[in-house]
Order: structure tokens, then C-alpha cells, then sequence
């Protein structure tokens, strides 16, 4: 009985794992989308020049 709650516990949090992950990936392509295209939509100077692209 131990064993097969063993299993079922590994296999539960493995999949819990690999549901994260997908997740982060997920993310991590909206959130490089949207520094593309700040980068691409990036607003001019005064000068006619490109600003910075970064906030910070």
C-alpha cells in the first residue's frame, strides 16, 4: 500500500511540475512578444533619433 501511494505521489507532483513549466513557457514568450515589439514601436527624440529602448 505504502508503494503505491509513493507512485501516485511522485506521479502527481511530477505532474504538477511539467504543468508549471508549461505555464512559465507560456509567459515567457508573451513577455518576449511585448519587449519586440517595444523595441520595434519605440518612440522618436526630439532630434528625429531613437530613444532608449529600456526603462531603466
Amino acid at each position: 500500500m505504502v508503494p503505491l501511494l509513493l507512485v501516485l505521489l511522485l506521479a502527481l507532483v511530477l505532474f504538477g511540475i511539467g504543468f508549471a513549466v508549461k505555464i512559465l513557457w507560456w509567459v515567457a514568450v508573451i513577455v518576449l512578444v511585448l519587449w519586440l515589439l517595444g523595441f520595434v514601436m519605440r518612440s522618436t527624440t526630439s532630434g528625429g533619433g531613437r530613444g532608449r529602448w529600456y526603462r531603466w
